[in-house]
């Protein structure tokens, strides 16, 4: 990274006030007035650290309910209605998929307790290519459903399609069935009600991106049979040097810095994450959210607009080496890379693919190789060195990027803990289901009558959103849930449709 040689010195006192944020932070100060809540996600690993003697007498008691329920599904203690559960379902979206999925990619083997599956969308087809391989397996199949408010939708759709199967397969759902959600929730009644087998908590003060060292991820990684001790070990040692005020001796700081540098301080320049192990192929993924809910905000704490934000994408090396390094180096300069090196390649030795040469040491080549190639042509890198990918490293890694959105977040002024866009959108597709349903009752009160999208935009009211109105009846008339018919025009903007 070329910095300049007073880098530092200018920037010292910015990063001193971040150090002070996030002190008040782990203290327990509300992170998010829009929500008047606390950020609690370090607390998870270091209870010691929680502001209350309840708070940490919970998440002492989640922990330990979490370790006790896995144990008992491994044993045969809870059982489903035909028998011992195999496989895993779980439900999910954004922090609630991509830190399991993530975890279960970068640590699993052939010898997991558990065989574990995803629904992360509410994609029928993605459901049924699930459900396909798991169809005769149901009364295997533990589901867990991850949701917070339990109203969200995407999350809730995929539930009420597992249980369907479930009640094909003549099951009772609940007796395959853990909750993950907040007390009290829309989630926390329907598993109440349903008889589901447990219920593990979601709290307020843990957002979804930092979520996966919470019940969120530890109960699907403790059922796969991972060992989350190690991870929450890693990310508490983590914790502890990031912790630190000394700017140079805080590689949390020092990240954040990098970034601040590598954008001028307005994300004027991607994140390309490149880690150079097929374990660690869906970080890049978790990152995304990670840093891009966290950093990506209009407004900074004073209400200025600033359209802050930091672009993450990335796939593996060296894999991509033969995607897009050729337009790292060579092409549009709008970006910095974060290289993960692994040290140990695998358990035992490696064959000799040449001379002196495996093809451990061959990726270590190419990831040298690239790191010089793009340096050369001014184009900046950081590294992160790990020895291997196994539970405490992978706790590491999420606690350090963890403490690095947050320190970036006070270094530019912006609140990392809210997500207004996020909302702004839910709202916005609760308004298009709403124009659909009244595009569905019209045509049943013209139930015969083939209407144009003009037509049909008009009767409602919906003049103004006449796109939105066009791409609803495709869609409709492309699936036969709603029984509506489409008759073709000269364009596709004449076509016809009736109920």
């Amino acid at each position: 990274m070329k910095f300049g040689a007073d880098f530092f010195t200018t920037m010292e006192p910015a990063m001193q006030r971040a150090f002070g944020a996030m002190e008040a932070l782990e203290k327990g100060a509300i992170a998010n007035p829009d929500e008047k809540r606390m950020v609690g996600h370090y607390w998870l690993r270091d209870s010691e650290r929680a502001p209350t003697p309840e708070l940490r007498r919970e998440i002492e008691e989640t922990l330990s309910r979490i370790k006790r329920f896995a144990n008992d599904v491994h044993n045969s203690r809870v059982r489903g209605t035909r028998g011992h559960f195999l496989n895993l379902l779980v439900i999910g979206i954004g922090g609630s998929a991509l830190g399991p999925e993530f975890v279960h990619a970068a640590l699993g083997t052939p010898a997991d307790r558990m065989k574990v599956h995803f629904f992360d969308n509410t994609d029928p087809d993605g459901m049924d290519r699930v459900l396909a391989r798991l169809e005769t397996h149901l009364d295997e199949t533990l589901t867990v459903v991850i949701s917070k408010s339990g109203g969200t939708k995407e999350t809730r759709n995929g539930m009420l399609e597992a249980k369907a199967a479930y009640d094909r397969a003549g099951l009772e759902f609940g007796k395959h069935a853990v909750a993950v959600t907040g007390v009290g929730s829309e989630l926390d009644r329907f598993a109440t009600d349903h008889g589901f087998l447990a219920r593990f908590p979601m709290w307020d003060w843990v957002g979804g991106r930092t979520s996966e060292l919470s019940a969120v991820g530890l109960l699907p990684a403790a059922l796969q049979g991972l060992d989350i001790q190690s991870m929450l070990d890693g990310a508490r040692a983590c914790d502890e040097v990031t912790r630190v005020k000394e700017t140079r001796h805080n590689p949390a700081a020092l990240l954040a810095l990098m970034w601040h540098h590598a954008g001028a301080g307005k994300g004027q320049k991607d994140m390309v994450v490149l880690p150079y192990k097929d374990r660690l192929e869906l970080f890049s993924r978790y990152l995304q959210q990670l840093v891009m809910e966290s950093l990506g905000k209009e407004k900074d704490l004073d209400g200025k607009k600033v359209l802050q934000g930091i672009a993450v994408y990335g796939n593996k090396g060296s894999t991509d080496q033969h995607a897009y390094v050729q337009q790292l180096r060579e092409g549009v300069h709008n970006f910095f890379v974060t290289f993960i090196e692994v040290l140990r390649d695998r358990e035992g030795k490696s064959l000799l693919v040449e001379d002196e040469a495996t093809a451990g040491d061959f990726l270590e080549g190419f990831f040298l190789g690239t790191r010089r190639a793009l340096y050369e042509n001014d184009r900046e890198s950081i590294t992160l060195t790990i020895d291997r990918v196994d539970a405490r490293a992978v706790g590491v890694l999420i606690a350090l990027y963890e403490r690095a959105v947050g320190y970036y977040a006070s270094l530019v002024g912006i609140n990392a803990y809210h997500q207004p866009g996020v909302e702004a959108g839910k709202k916005a597709a609760t308004a298009v289901l709403e124009l659909q349903k009244q595009i569905l009752e019209l045509l049943t009160e013209k139930k015969g009558q083939a209407l144009t999208v003009d037509q049909v935009a008009e009767s409602i009211g919906a003049g103004d959103d006449i796109e939105h109105v066009f791409k609803i009846l495709e869609h409709a008339a492309r699936n036969p849930d709603h029984g509506i018919v489409r008759n073709d025009g000269k364009t596709p903007f004449t076509a016809t449709y009736s109920r």
